[in-house]
């Protein structure tokens, strides 16, 4: 009997602020919300941006005067709405008028002749140019003469063409939630994100670990670009190059395995699988399958699979920017055909556009089989059954698209028919597209997902894309499209892309349906989401989501009326945990898990045995299995 790898916990941060509770996927509806959870949602982010703050569960102002929810929406709701999604890069990532970068001079004294220079001798270069000649003027300062001229850098100044990116809500800082220790900002996310999503389910982390054997828990979670701020890769690279000295964190830190690293050792203490997969922007869907084939085989039993991501530095800006990959201003200018840019209309899917905006974010989804969480009572927010990988073949262009997307999303439509039938597909599914915003992703993926749809006589498949409100996110990118979807099975409402007027005219849409404004389902219920991917190199992954409802007829099929009403009674308590949570983040209290060398493992304690191994601090043993996979073969 095949495992399910059921959705028991998921959290984060993005451009739209805190995941959990799909409070980031209510700000990106916010106009279709009812006005208690639209206000519920606002007065939660303005506490987070520092708009508010909390004491004895009033929220107050800066004058101690207490606000309600309706005050908040009132007096700080365009700042909140101004704050979040795609925008003007911030000061607290760069300056993108004034960046900073250095300047090659040549310097010659006048007609040729040699010039002086007062310096410090410390300073000088070591080995000194041949045509240096030094003369010492005091215990620390020397005369220098240069006969042939030098070549210096001098710090400059310019403007950036690339002013817009998708960024965490504006005031919020990860890094001030627990010791961050200089952390790269990427895992800084990370950490809060991981937390985020284990709160959200209501079960304590000790009980999950006391009901599987400890190598039964996985963590499968990467970053794409690796860290790259100061703290880590970045300084590493430019220390020696800006007269600084390297630090001992800014390798080990800087490395892509590092959030699944800071999970395990900081977050869960766990001693189970562990892998940093990366897939270019599939990056999430390929750590998705890893952790969900660990669940289908048996090999695990609760998995932790996300990305943490924080590109918006000047170094990935100028990178994706050489390629021509990245929405300009005067791009925008152009295709708005006005002065003044709207960068919040940046990231523009399926319309005129001019290239994709970078974006920050940390995702992540607590996974079980269906069997364990059924008898813990979790909470289960939707299932993947199945993600699909396939690659390109041959390339002229690594970034360019190619033909194995139309394998991954045929192989995930298929799936989905083998569960829901092909009546539940063709009326209750939806596509969350890949959607990157470039004048090449508008027309080949949008042809890829007609055609598809048009093999599986598919009329009118709903397509929505999330990088309109939160931007790129690269390794996470997928993983933010998951967020949204689970959603869209909770409020019946499909994001519309708000950020275009209309649909560009070389975009095919024979059998797809595209909106610039939300979609509420009000019959049919959606039962599945494909969600796409595509990355740099010929990495493409679709994978096959389920609702929530789906997952119940499943699991009252599999086990029966009686054992699932049993259940049920046993989630209410989760749900209360989980909703006690939510209630204090929205409050501020997000109760960051960060233990830092605590609890450590000594490994004098282990018992080993030849049949199984006992762990400090793991109530079951890690048992051997009996392996007869290859028995036939001696």
């Amino acid at each position: 009997m095949s495992r399910l790898p059921v959705i028991v916990g998921f959290g984060g941060y993005n451009a739209a602020g805190r995941s959990s509770f799909h409070h980031g996927f209510r700000r990106t509806v916010i106009e279709s919300l009812p006005v208690d959870e639209r206000q519920e949602t606002l007065a939660g982010l303005a506490v987070l941006m520092k708009l508010v703050r909390v004491e004895n569960d009033q929220y107050l102002d800066a004058d101690d005067q207490p606000l309600t929810p309706a005050d908040i929406e009132a007096r700080f709701g365009e700042q909140i709405l101004q704050g979040t999604l795609v925008r003007r890069i911030e000061k607290r990532h760069l300056d993108v008028d004034a960046a900073h970068w250095q300047k090659n001079l040549t310097i010659t004294g006048e007609a040729g002749k040699p010039f002086s220079f007062i310096t410090l001798a410390k300073q000088l270069p070591e080995p000194l140019p041949t045509d240096w000649v030094i003369e010492p003027l005091n215990d620390t300062e020397v005369m220098v003469t240069v006969y042939d001229g030098c070549d210096i850098k001098v710090d400059s100044y310019r403007s950036l063409p690339v002013k817009s990116a998708g960024q965490l809500p504006c005031g919020f800082e990860p890094s001030e939630h627990y010791a961050s220790r200089f952390h790269p900002r990427g895992l800084q996310m990370t950490i809060v994100a991981a937390t985020d999503a284990l709160r959200s389910s209501g079960l304590p982390w000790q009980t999950i670990v006391d009901s599987v054997q400890p190598d039964e828990i996985a963590v499968f979670a990467s970053s794409a670009m690796s860290q790259l701020d100061e703290n880590s890769f970045g300084g590493l690279m430019q220390s020696r190059l800006k007269g600084n000295r390297v630090s001992a964190k800014q390798l080990a830190l800087g490395l892509n395995s590092m959030p699944a690293d800071f999970i395990n050792a900081y977050i869960l203490g766990s001693v189970g699988t562990t892998g940093a997969i990366t897939g270019a922007c599939a990056s999430f869907l390929y750590n998705l399958q890893k952790g969900t084939e660990m669940i289908t085989s048996g090999r695990a039993r609760v998995v932790l699979v996300g990305n943490g991501e924080a590109p918006v530095t000047q170094e990935c800006i100028e990178g994706y920017g050489a390629m021509g990959a990245l929405a300009t201003e005067d791009g925008l200018r152009n295709i708005e055909g006005k002065p003044d840019v709207d960068f919040r209309r940046a990231s523009r899917p399926f319309s005129h556009n001019c290239g994709f905006t970078l974006a920050e974010s940390a995702q992540f989804f607590l996974l079980m089989d269906d069997e364990l969480a059924m008898q813990l009572g979790a909470d289960i927010h939707g299932a993947v059954p199945d993600v699909f990988i396939n690659a390109d073949g041959f390339k002229k262009s690594i970034s360019a698209p190619g033909p194995g997307n139309y394998l991954t999303m045929s192989k995930a439509i298929f799936s989905a028919m083998q569960i829901v039938g092909e009546e539940g597909v063709r009326k209750r599914s939806f596509v969350h597209a890949h959607g990157s915003s470039t004048p090449a992703n508008r027309v080949t993926e949008s042809e890829l997902l007609d055609r598809v749809a048009g093999a599986f006589d598919i009329g009118d498949l709903p397509l929505t894309a999330v990088k309109a409100y939160v931007g790129h996110s690269l390794a996470s990118a997928s993983a933010d499209q998951m967020a949204s979807a689970l959603g869209s099975f909770k409020y019946q409402i499909i994001p519309g892309i708000k950020t275009i007027d209309a649909v560009a005219d070389d975009v095919h849409r024979e059998h797809l349906r595209i909106s610039t404004s939300d979609i509420k389902r009000t019959t049919d219920p959606l039962e599945v989401c494909f969600i796409n991917s595509k990355g740099f190199g010929g990495n493409n992954a679709s994978c096959v989501v389920l609702a929530p409802s789906v997952v119940e007829r499943m699991l009252k099929k599999r086990y029966g009326d009686a054992a699932f009403t049993d259940y049920c009674k046993r989630r209410e308590d989760t749900r209360a945990a989980a909703s006690a949570y939510d209630g204090k983040a929205l409050k501020g209290q997000l109760d960051v898990i960060y233990n830092f060398g605590q609890n450590m493992i000594d490994d004098s304690q282990i018992e080993l045995s030849d049949a199984q191994i006992r762990i400090p601090g793991f109530s079951q043993p890690l048992v051997f299995r009996t392996d007869d996979r290859f028995k036939d073969m001696l």
